[in-house]
């Protein structure tokens, strides 16, 4: 005789706020961005600039409302989104995006929120060019940045060195087109 099982009930977790980056979340922002840096898998730097640095840094994101947005969840920062403009006149249409996750707000589809409210934002910034790079073994972020449309532009070689080992990371990049949507093909130029 069969026992039936009894589903276990779980508490879903709650869903995070998106909300553009202000003071009052410094600190937590600083946080995420430490423990994210410290695992040593996803980000150029092995941990958070000096404090001073970071604060200065999203000060200038939020005095020149440039386009950052954060998940908060319980009243804590559990993510990020950044496009940030390019240096160069010739630039001025390009946005770097970087992004971060704690480990608790993975799979969870807050990545995709994230990303989201980013790229709208930029959108809205006149960005029309957004790219990132990603190393080449994080598959989960490349998955999720392909379902935005975004295309690989090339591989930079040996571009990350860390724990004694070199690691490609891909160049990726999504486009706006004058209708003010993503494009998600190669556009040739006018002239062809």
């Amino acid at each position: 005789m069969k026992r039936e099982r009894k589903p276990i009930a779980t508490r879903p977790k709650p869903t995070p706020t998106i909300v553009p980056t202000s003071a009052e979340h410094f600190e937590g922002l600083y946080q995420a961005l430490d423990f994210v840096a410290r695992e040593r898998r996803y980000l150029a730097f092995f941990q958070a600039p000096p404090i001073e640095s970071a604060f200065a840094f999203f000060r200038n994101i939020v005095e020149n409302d440039l386009c950052q947005v954060l998940a908060i969840e319980n009243g804590s920062v559990i993510g990020w989104c950044d496009v940030l403009p390019k240096f160069g006149d010739a630039c001025a249409h390009v946005g770097t995006l970087g992004m971060g996750l704690i480990p608790s707000a993975r799979h969870r589809g807050i990545g995709s929120m994230l990303l989201a409210a980013g790229i709208e934002r930029a959108w809205t910034a006149d960005i029309s060019r957004i790219e990132l790079s990603v190393k080449a073994d994080n598959t989960n972020a490349i998955a999720l940045y392909k379902r935005f449309g975004f295309i690989n532009e090339g591989v930079n070689r040996m571009a990350f060195f860390m724990d004694g080992q070199f690691f490609d990371t891909y160049t990726m990049a999504l486009l706006r087109g004058k209708d003010g949507h993503s494009i998600t093909h190669s556009p040739r130029s006018e002239s062809e």
